[in-house]
């Protein structure tokens, strides 16, 4: 079996959860005997990825990659497999990575499986672990594809560092022809994604307006966490719909979420169930959120947060 993880990239340079792909990619490689092979476009620093474990590093390079097609990626992609030989392809859990994946299924005849959370519990039948029904469940699936697609859950693995060979090869695409044409692009500005983010500070309408919003925005700063919302509040016009956190908005897999003011809606709980923490501040103590957090504190976020700032900025 031979082992590829696609790592992806944004302006150029590698996603956070790039490196958690390659750090699961190698455990994989390593568990069958295997060299890793990377795949990367638009990167500019690719032996960023020998730390990480891979032996080798494939730059695909074409002009209809400047923007991500999954028609045209999945055909580049399916040229460096069989060019290589790939049995297992690992990607991460993004949407382009999720389009990606089962594009790649759809002309490679191969077994495409999301959200999974651990290296192979049997290599025959090749089965993995993965959540589902909204994280509140595991299952052992098999896949049976001579291509086995694997999405892995963001921060499920984890980033460890490991050295590889690092040989850097570029590959020419070829023939790589779409319908699909990119005409904008509109890109979410601040410092931290949610899709990346370790911590994720969010609140919802017991802030009370937005322009209390900046206790948010600097809890977040002192954390280096990315900020969010209970889907009222983007409704309302508070914050931007790209904050918009939920079952309805953006999955979260932080490490910590922090929710502010947000009764917790089950909704809302599915969507940022696979945190690994999860603290909640609210003076309703029958607010459901507290049956689903691993820590809660009841009382006023007007009193509370600003000293949990003044906390954490005396402990430097």
């Amino acid at each position: 079996m031979a082992v590829l993880v696609y790592a992806e990239s944004e302006n150029n340079k590698l996603k956070k959860s790039a490196l958690e792909a390659v750090s699961y990619g190698k455990t994989l490689a390593d568990k069958i005997g295997s060299k890793l092979t990377c795949a990367v476009t638009n990167c500019s620093d690719p032996i960023i990825l020998k730390d990480y474990g891979a032996d080798k590093i494939i730059n695909i390079k074409n002009d209809n990659l400047k923007d991500f097609n999954s028609k045209s990626y999945s055909i580049a992609l399916k040229q460096v497999i069989q060019a290589e030989n790939i049995s297992i392809l690992i990607l991460s859990s993004s949407p382009d990575s999720k389009y990606l994946g089962a594009h790649l299924a759809g002309i490679t005849n191969g077994s495409f499986i999301s959200n999974v959370i651990g290296s192979p519990e049997n290599l025959n039948p090749f089965t993995v672990k993965r959540s589902c029904f909204t994280n509140k469940a595991f299952s052992l699936t098999e896949l049976h594809g001579d291509l086995k697609i694997l999405c892995i859950s963001t921060n499920s693995f984890g980033i460890i560092e490991q050295s590889g060979e690092g040989e850097i090869l570029d590959f020419d695409a070829e023939s790589i022809i779409s319908t699909l044409k990119v005409s904008n692009i509109e890109k979410e500005s601040g410092q931290v994604t949610i899709a990346d983010a370790d911590i994720v500070v969010s609140a919802g309408r017991g802030l009370k307006g937005p322009e209390n919003w900046h206790l948010v925005e600097e809890l977040a700063e002192v954390l280096g966490a990315a900020t969010a919302c209970s889907k009222p509040v983007s409704d309302m016009g508070w914050r931007p719909h790209s904050e918009h956190v939920g079952q309805t908005g953006k999955p979260v897999s932080s490490n910590l979420y922090i929710a502010i003011g947000i009764s917790g809606a089950i909704q809302h709980l599915a969507g940022i169930n696979s945190s690994k923490v999860k603290v909640v501040i609210n003076n309703d103590p029958e607010a459901p959120f507290f049956k689903a957090a691993d820590y809660g504190i009841v009382g006023d976020a007007f009193e509370i947060i600003p000293e949990l700032i003044s906390k954490l900025k005396s402990r430097g």
